[in-house]
């Protein structure tokens, strides 16, 4: 009898321990790896603790990164990049194959919450990859299901602005035509499974599109006298929050009126191109401070005031090896050696004061969950009198 009660303790504590949300807090970020001179991912891991950061998405699944989050209580997403769509849409064996290589053999001890499947791929440039998008989608879910891995880890995708038409104000924004036949069925799927809606958004793109018409203080979310949408009478100080409404407002025309939106990737360069005037350190630094302001007030959008706004910043380094214009090289809230490219409140590797043995303590405290552990004890005390009654 105490063997058994000790077998099912044991898989009490698994389940209870593991039944979380794919997002902790509001504030989240991009550990993006296209460099070859940023710091290992056990140094990163260091950074981020210290920065008490812990939310982290990352694009691909490499195996060394996962490692090196085991024990750590950092939660994770993780990423099925766009060549792998195809594939993965059209054999369901390859997706259980890529799920149990890239989840299955990392969990419990590393926190994988979610996995992204593709990026921005609707609206992008290849069509093919927009018919294999959903079937990659079920495909990478039924495989979670197989492995009875759906009840905690979140299926999703990230959309660029490209998928909208008509953005301005936020209250008439669609989806585009061409995009509307492809992202219907996806929204009745990501509905059907309790996925929210990623977006990525740029208000510094979106400026850099047109400087002329638009006041950069309104993207920065500096004092300004922001825009008014008469069709909902609703007033917008920042541009991030109207880009939001607006992926509410194509949402609500498609019928999802529940459904939430999180934001996968946002952030301000901190150096471009000649014409890439805005991309300067102190832009960025004001745009990522108000950004991690506005988070910690854990509130809404104006259409969306009791939904609190949760957002993974782009990036954690500048990435040397991107490609584009010089902004998309230097989006990183630290540089390449771990020191901060502005100050927003965090410190570099080199300020932290914390001994490795304190960095990289993989204890229980770091592996629970906080407001699950009195339950956790409750409930196999509770186990333990029954089974042995």
């Amino acid at each position: 009898m105490i063997h058994e009660a000790d077998s099912v303790l044991f898989l009490l504590l698994f389940l209870v321990l593991l039944e979380v949300e794919a997002f902790t807090g509001t504030y989240g970020i991009n550990y993006g790896r296209i460099a070859d001179n940023i710091p290992s991912p056990d140094e990163v891991i260091a950074l981020l603790r210290a920065s008490k950061i812990k939310n982290v998405r990352i694009y691909d699944s490499d195996h060394s990164v996962l490692k090196a989050f085991s024990g750590t209580g950092l939660e994770l997403v993780v990423g099925l990049p766009n060549e792998y769509l195809r594939d993965v849409s059209s054999n369901p064996d390859h997706a259980l194959t890529w799920v149990k290589e890239n989840v299955q053999a990392f969990v419990p001890e590393t926190h994988i919450r979610g996995i992204a499947v593709g990026n921005e791929v609707l609206g992008g440039s290849d069509q093919s990859l927009w018919e294999a998008l959903l079937g990659a989608m079920k495909n990478v879910y039924n495989a979670t299901q197989k492995l009875q891995l759906a009840d905690v880890i979140q299926i999703s995708t990230a959309h660029s602005l490209a998928v909208f038409d008509h953005s301005y104000p936020p209250s008439s924004c669609i989806f585009k035509e061409n995009v509307a036949q492809y992202m219907k069925p996806l929204l009745d799927f990501i509905s059907q499974i309790g996925s929210p809606f990623c977006l990525n958004a740029y208000p510094f793109l979106t400026y850099m599109s047109n400087p002329n018409d638009i006041d950069i203080n309104y993207a920065l979310f500096e004092s300004t006298n922001g825009i008014y949408d008469q069709k909902t009478d609703l007033h917008y100080d920042n541009m991030l929050d109207a880009q939001i409404d607006a992926a509410y407002a194509a949402l609500d025309d498609a019928g999802f009126t529940k459904m939430e939106v999180i934001v996968t990737e946002t952030g301000w360069a901190s150096h471009g191109d000649q014409n890439e005037v805005a991309a300067t350190a102190t832009n960025a630094r004001i745009y990522n401070y108000n950004l991690r302001k506005r988070l910690a007030k854990k509130k809404g959008t104006p259409r969306r005031p009791k939904n609190a706004l949760k957002a993974y910043v782009f990036a954690v380094f500048n990435e040397n090896l991107k490609p584009g214009p010089t902004s998309e090289r230097n989006y990183g809230l630290f540089k390449a050696d771990g020191n901060i490219s502005y100050n927003i409140g965090f410190n570099g590797l080199e300020s932290s004061s914390a001994t490795p043995s304190i960095l990289y303590l993989k204890d229980f405290q770091t592996r629970s969950l906080p407001g699950f552990y009195s339950s956790v004890l409750m409930a196999c005390a509770f186990v333990l009198l029954f089974l042995n009654s």
